[in-house]
């Protein structure tokens, strides 16, 4: 599977986003950043898949 590892990093980034969410006291400075990363990276991921994966 060639998407494997986006898909780790999606995966990594998306817990250390629920992490954010569920102990908001122990996020730290950068939590912002990674959940805008995220959001990103997976709106990419989404559009990239949609498009080249659809027969």
């Amino acid at each position: 599977m060639k998407n494997r590892p986006v898909l780790i990093v999606l995966l990594l980034l998306n817990a250390v986003v629920l992490l954010g969410q569920l102990w908001p006291s122990g996020a730290p400075p950068f939590a912002r950043y990674v959940n805008i990363a995220f959001l990103v990276s997976s709106l990419l991921y989404f559009v990239w898949a949609l498009r080249y994966n659809c027969d």
